[in-house]
């Protein structure tokens, strides 16, 4: 006895052919779309970063001005006694 493989039409072929070749597509427009969001999501980190060092910059130099603007006041104003208080 032998046995008998059943025969492949070439339709069938052709189809999964196309079909892998859809995938094939699918998975690279796919593999493109994230690509491009990384690169979309890495440019708005290094904006923020920019941002949240120059507001670093500046709370320092607010922080410099309040100092300086406290020991004018502490010293344009008369001291008084503890007990006063």
């Amino acid at each position: 006895m032998c046995e008998v493989m059943p025969t492949i039409s070439e339709d069938t072929l052709t189809q999964r052919g196309s079909q892998n070749g859809a995938e094939d597509a699918n998975f690279e427009q796919l593999m493109v779309n994230m690509l491009d969001e990384r690169d979309k999501l890495m440019e708005t980190l290094r904006e923020t970063q920019e941002t949240l060092s120059l507001t670093q910059e500046r709370m320092q130099e607010v922080a410099h001005e309040r100092d300086l603007l406290q020991r004018q006041l502490n010293s344009a104003l008369p001291q008084m006694p503890c007990h006063l208080l």
